[in-house]
């Protein structure tokens, strides 16, 4: 049988907060499901007359009806398949129904109808409740929001009507309408639902929100920074959706071996009927024996085996925000042997942060006088590093002084006038005097060491300290690593642009001994073909614009996708929207798993067919008894692959992938 496949919150409570109920599909509001009842329904009004021996008036219009609005639609489906030279098992099934009828099995044929429909309404429903898991995720987002209006007041309008630009209030224990930006208030968000965090976060002016995250105790205002369409939950929709519509490459073998198997078993099918009527078999006993064995031989189970698990994998996998792009992905991911991970914004949060504070001898500062002073040098500057030295002094609530008179020099640093200082923050190369062994110098180098980057801070022309800026390694990545490496049987491998001594230092500190450091983009793609060409199949791990070309060389790419570019999201085959290293080991396991359960249905499937089969031509299998067999295969395949949308086959940790 062919596979086809806003209201309110109430206030938030102490906790996790759980999502909003998954919309479900009533079954009967899906026509396989209907047909189906219809053709049981009428089965069983005609079974009591029949069996009693009642005039045939009486139960042959029952099951002529029964044949109708149980095999019509199969029947036409499979015609139109015929009109275009394309030989569907759905049809041969109706045919056999309709021969077991002509040589008075009348009960025989209508009960292959009704077990066939209602094998196809199982499978409509199991398919649409795979549709339902990645539908629900739509309704993470409110249906409504509030937009402020130039005057100030207020309106009501849908949430998919908003514009990057607008500004939205977030009142408390509200669904946050858009992602964007807090421009006003500030406020505990729970962002389980898109980031996975247990926890909420706080917010406040400058920090990104999620649409579809729930708002605490406080009021915000947020600038819709995407349209409602490209939202990241919206992404997640509609990328798996996108991915639901492809076949796996197992699959597509399967469709195309099923063309000549169908014809094959058509060809069977009438030896089966001629070569025993020409040795002396009854007409009836012959064909009633075709029948069976066209029944029996349909690899209704072989076509079902593959998808069910690869779309199960897919709609988990994105309801935990990682996005597969095809069947062919989550097929794929599932054969790495080897993993390289790129170092800033995979192994690390791609933020840099001041790790380290050294005020100078005989400088009169101490830590947070000279935090603050580089901090207000540094205000006005976009510079990442700029960005670290001012986020350190708010999160340690040092208030900053105005910066006059000030200037970038892009490679150098920043000069500004602060309480009456000329004060310069930037490149010690550049801004200390070339003497080795002295106090600014002594301090550059223990930070440099350690793998951090050093800035320098002059007062007047006079070095009075350094600071120490570096990447914090994301809290899960050595699980990650080890994951990866339980997986595959080899240790990932760190590819990366930084300097041998950095690249090396968090390589240690997360389990990694294979070290490529220095490399420019078409450095990791010769890496990546390097092995490759020896025989493995090569996950890359990346998020920047210089990681793309090895994403694309390699078997699977996967982009982290908060941090990640755009061209590095376009070109990986899978996204881990939340930022959550350890959902790389997860989908890896995830596929596998699909993978194995595609292995069993092929084995669950071709075991029915040839018992079945063998039954039919070795002794006298009866008729209802091939149709419960062969249906009985059909829904236990499908069944089996389904298995992958629990929640419970998605692993908790790195640990458990």
């Amino acid at each position: 049988m062919s596979s086809s496949l806003a209201e309110r919150p109430a206030p938030p409570t102490a906790g996790r907060r759980p999502a909003p109920p998954r919309r479900r599909t009533r079954v009967l509001t899906l026509p396989e499901a209907r047909w189906a009842l219809a053709a049981l329904v009428l089965f069983l009004l005609a079974l009591p007359p029949y069996l009693l021996d009642a005039p045939a008036w009486l139960w042959g219009g029952l099951f002529a009806a029964t044949y109708a609005t149980g095999g019509w639609e199969p029947g036409w489906e499979g015609l139109k398949a015929l009109k275009d030279k394309t030989l569907d098992v759905d049809l041969l099934m109706v045919v056999a129904a309709l021969g077991a009828a002509a040589i008075g099995q009348v009960l025989d044929g209508a009960l292959l109808i009704v077990i066939f429909a209602t094998s196809g309404a199982l499978e409509a429903v199991a398919t649409a409740r795979t549709a339902d898991s990645v539908r629900g995720l739509l309704d993470l987002a409110p249906a409504t929001a509030t937009r402020l209006l130039p005057d100030g007041t207020e309106e009501r309008v849908d949430a998919g009507r908003l514009a990057v630009g607008d500004t939205v209030l977030v009142r408390p224990g509200e669904r946050i309408g858009a992602d964007g930006q807090v421009v006003d208030g500030a406020s505990d968000v729970d962002q389980a639902t898109v980031t996975g965090e247990p926890l909420p976060v706080a917010k406040q002016a400058g920090d990104e929100v999620f649409a579809g995250t729930v708002n605490g105790t406080g009021a915000l205002r947020v600038r819709v920074g995407r349209d409602p369409s490209d939202s990241v939950i919206a992404r997640i929709v509609r990328m798996v959706e996108e991915a639901s519509a492809t076949k796996a490459p197992t699959q597509l073998f399967i469709e195309k071996v099923e063309q000549r198997y169908s014809i094959g078993m058509v060809v069977a099918t009438l030896a089966v009927f001629a070569v025993p009527l020409a040795f002396g078999d009854t007409l009836q006993s012959a064909l009633l024996r075709a029948m069976t064995f066209m029944i029996v031989a349909s690899p209704c189970a072989v076509v079902l085996s593959t998808m069910p698990p690869l779309l199960s994998a897919i709609a988990n996998a994105g309801r935990h925000g990682v996005l597969a792009k095809s069947a062919v992905v989550m097929e794929r991911l599932g054969q790495v042997d080897t993993v390289a991970l790129d170092k800033t914004g995979t192994l690390t949060e791609g933020t840099p942060r001041v790790t380290g504070i050294r005020p100078l001898p005989g400088s009169g500062l101490d830590e947070p006088a000279l935090l603050r002073l580089a901090a207000s040098a540094e205000h006005p500057s976009e510079h990442p590093l700029a960005r670290a030295v001012v986020d350190a002094a708010r999160e340690r609530g040092l208030s900053l002084s105005d910066a006059a008179g000030f200037a970038s020099v892009p490679g150098r640093g920043v000069t500004a006038t602060v309480d009456g200082h000329v004060v310069q923050v930037g490149s010690p190369a550049r801004l200390l005097p070339a003497a080795d062994g002295q106090p600014p110098h002594r301090a550059v180098t223990e930070l440099e060491e350690t793998g951090h980057t050093a800035v320098a801070v002059l007062r007047d022309g006079v070095p009075v300290g350094v600071l120490g800026v570096a990447d914090r390694l994301r809290p899960d990545a050595a699980a990650t690593v080890a994951a990866l490496t339980a997986l595959t049987g080899r240790t990932p491998v760190l590819l990366t642009g930084d300097n041998e001594r950095a690249a090396r230092r968090l390589a240690a500190e997360v389990g990694i001994t294979e070290v490529r450091a220095g490399l420019l983009p078409e450095d990791k793609v010769g890496a990546v073909r390097e092995w490759q060409t020896g025989g493995r199949r090569v996950l890359v791990v990346g998020d920047g614009v210089n990681d793309a070309p090895a994403l694309a060389a390699a078997h699977s790419g996967i982009a982290m996708g908060r941090a990640g570019s755009d061209l590095a999201l376009e070109t990986a085959d899978a996204v881990v929207v939340r930022d959550e290293l350890a959902a790389v080991p997860a989908v890896v396991r995830l596929s596998r798993t699909a993978r194995r359960l595609v292995v069993q249905n092929l084995v669950i499937a071709g075991v029915f067919i040839t018992v079945l089969v063998a039954w039919d031509l070795i002794g006298t299998l009866p008729l209802p008894l091939g149709v419960a067999g062969h249906e009985g295969s059909t829904v236990v395949v499908g069944l089996n692959g389904l298995r992958l949308l629990r929640e419970a086959a998605w692993p908790r940790t790195a640990a458990d992938a």
